[in-house]
């Protein structure tokens, strides 16, 4: 993704560096999830999120941990256990996600 950067070459908009960090169809979700939830393993979180693939949740759990708001264990069992939680660092997110799970709650009631 393409951003606009200033001439010391970062972002110049915090809601685009916010974005670019959290945003898309997925990662709130799994955030919000893993915030409100509690830990989850993989295939749990493919149960809560109908519709996104293999390879789409691969890259966003990978994306998230790197940027710190995610920790993935994973347990040298057979068959092998991996385990997904939010971070300190996601749980500062958890705000944000709370005003968007509340406008939504409450707009998508309008249109019903």
């Amino acid at each position: 993704m393409d951003l606009p950067l200033g001439e010391d070459g970062k972002l110049k908009c915090s809601i685009e560096y916010t974005l670019k960090k959290m945003g898309g169809k997925w990662k709130p979700v799994i955030l919000w999830h893993l915030g409100v939830d509690g830990t989850h393993r993989y295939n749990e979180l493919r149960r809560l999120l109908p519709g996104i693939s293999h390879k789409m949740m691969s890259q966003q759990l990978k994306e998230l941990e790197e940027d710190g708001f995610i920790q993935r264990v994973q347990y040298n069992t057979i068959p092998p256990k991996v385990e997904y939680s939010i971070t300190d660092s996601g749980k500062t997110l958890m705000p944000i996600l709370e005003k968007m799970h509340v406008w939504g709650t409450e707009h998508r009631a309008m249109e019903l």
